[in-house]
């Protein structure tokens, strides 16, 4: 919605960097400060006000009849902050909701549900004007407010959970390990994606387009998969085998990125598509749950999406130089860069408890045994 607004104003780059700083800025400092502020108020009674503020910040748009960048700005900073402030507070509420052992299935529906919506949303910001999408946005976190009506447990864990500082979290081992891991896949990610675009509309102007509206959908299922799995064979598995997906496809690409188009170009968007939502439903929903099992985990939700917030501020800094990178290296190096990511995943250990996988496998045994049993008995008689 905000780059729709920028495209009808006569901005600089600077301007327009200040505005997207400032709105991913907004978020991590606004999820840190909540974060906070959750482990004094009831943490349902913050998410009702959270919400509350947050169809109140998607209106002030709609109020606007004329703007100028300086508008925009403060609009980016009060819908970012009214964003990230209840964010970590809803994430660690999903967790503690969820059983550790089910966490992966039910990240995996939810990030299916909210994936596909995706691009409808997106198609619809740019077919209305600035009023009506604003109101379309206010009634969409306005309906959040369901839950006070479906009167939740006040307590949802089933055990009083302590509070523990930044530092605490940052001087956790294993969080440190898959955070450095998260990071480097952010900053690669976002690093890539403006020489993917100048690449893709060199060629074939039409394909990022393609990727932007295809995309969703094949991460959106492949994030049920990846929850799935998770529950199944544990974290630190499916999250090796993302890196090393998108690790494949950027190799392919960054090999053959002219010579045989329809192959590697498709190759890759499915391959990274795969990967990216491996990826996003453990980071984002099931891995700090994980490792904030005994103590609260806004903390850990706070600090475990700044990555991918903090990246999206190198975008707008590096188009200028996007023509002057040549792109077999810009592929070759990413693909290095997320092979290299997968060293700290090899010491982090893993979430889901072992007990938990080998119940499964016992599970697992025991009815094909009963199968091969019925089979035999079967042809016995």
């Amino acid at each position: 919605m905000i780059d729709n607004v920028l495209s009808g104003l006569d901005v600089t780059d600077a301007e327009n960097l200040c505005i997207m700083a400032a709105f991913s800025l907004a978020i991590i400092g606004s999820g840190m400060l909540g974060s906070t502020l959750s482990g004094r108020i009831n943490r349902l009674d913050f998410i009702y006000l959270w919400i509350i503020l947050g169809v109140a910040t998607s209106s002030l748009p709609a109020l606007l009849s004329s703007y100028t960048w300086v508008h925009v700005l403060v609009i980016s900073i009060l819908l970012g902050a009214s964003f990230g402030l209840g964010m970590p507070s809803c994430l660690a509420y999903f967790a503690d909701c969820t059983r550790v052992e089910n966490r992966g299935l039910t990240s995996g529906i939810i990030l299916l549900i909210t994936s596909l919506s995706a691009p409808l949303l997106a198609k619809s910001f740019e077919t209305f004007n600035l009023t009506a999408n604003s109101i379309v946005f206010a009634v969409l976190r306005a309906s959040g407010l369901i839950i006070f009506f479906l009167r939740p447990k006040k307590e949802s864990a089933p055990e009083i959970k302590r509070n523990i500082s930044f530092e605490s979290v940052l001087n956790d081992r294993s969080f440190a390990l898959y955070f450095v891991a998260w990071l480097m896949f952010c900053l690669v990610d976002r690093f890539e994606w403006p020489i993917l675009v100048s690449f893709f509309e060199e060629y074939e102007p039409d394909f990022s387009y393609f990727i932007f509206m295809v995309g969703p959908i094949i991460s959106s299922f492949f994030a049920l998969i990846g929850g799935i799995l998770s529950d199944r064979v544990g974290r630190k598995r499916v999250i090796l085998y993302g890196f090393i997906t998108l690790g494949i496809a950027y190799a392919i690409i960054g090999l053959a990125p002219t010579k045989y188009l329809s192959i590697s170009w498709y190759s890759y968007v499915v391959m990274s598509s795969i990967s990216t939502g491996i990826l996003w439903v453990i980071f984002f929903l099931i891995l700090w749950g994980d490792l904030s099992r005994s103590s609260n985990g806004e903390k850990y939700y706070a600090i475990g999406a700044a990555p991918y917030f903090l990246s999206d501020m190198i975008q707008l800094p590096l188009i200028p130089f996007v023509g002057q990178i040549k792109e077999v290296s810009a592929f070759s190096v990413a693909s290095f860069f997320l092979f290299l990511a997968v060293l700290p995943l090899l010491y982090a250990p893993e979430t889901l408890p072992e007990r938990k996988i080998e119940l499964r496998r016992l599970r697992k045994y025991v009815e094909g045994a009963k199968k091969v049993k019925e089979k035999h008995e079967g042809r016995s008689v």
